[in-house]
């Protein structure tokens, strides 16, 4: 794999193309943690997520990260899938992960990746080890950075104010 500016700004319009792919699972996802959490979330469209992954593409930093996972995951295939069931994993968790951003929504995304790729059907002889992964990651990664979930709206409550001798 060689990564350069214009291979980064490829595996972007690749991303962006998934979205009949992704959104659904994306949404799929949300509704099925939103039943177990006893919220509503919202649903996120075709365009909300192709708006995100370019500004996720924006950081040259994350952008060159993310091009590298989702490519190694495209790729990923493995004689007989089950001796490369921790490698895809970990790459999906990492994607999931890097996409979503700092902590604690980074390990959100993992923990969300886990859940979405139990969601994906790969089964397509086509599809390589790493394909249902892909999609699971972006979905996990995505729907945890935008926005449609109550508890992140608005300020935490754990916010402390510094007091007056604090210098900032």
């Amino acid at each position: 794999m060689r990564l350069t500016p214009a291979t980064v700004a490829a595996e972007r319009d690749r991303l962006r193309e998934r979205a009949p792919a992704v959104v659904p699972l994306l949404n799929d996802t949300r509704t099925a943690l939103g039943e177990l959490f006893d919220t509503e979330v919202d649903a996120v469209t075709d365009e909300q997520y192709r708006r995100e992954v370019d500004r996720v593409f924006t950081d040259g930093d994350r952008a060159v990260n993310v091009a590298a996972l989702a490519g190694l995951l495209r790729d990923l295939d493995v004689e007989g899938d089950y001796p490369g069931f921790v490698v895809d994993e970990l790459l999906g968790r990492q994607l999931a992960s890097t996409i979503a951003g700092g902590q604690p929504l980074a390990l959100l995304a993992e923990a969300t990746f886990h859940f979405a790729d139990t969601r994906v059907d790969g089964a397509a002889d086509s599809d390589t080890a790493g394909a249902d992964d892909l999609d699971a990651a972006l979905a996990a990664g995505f729907q945890t950075r935008l926005p449609g979930w109550s508890w992140r709206e608005g300020d935490s409550p754990f916010a402390v104010e510094p007091t007056a001798s604090d210098d900032l």
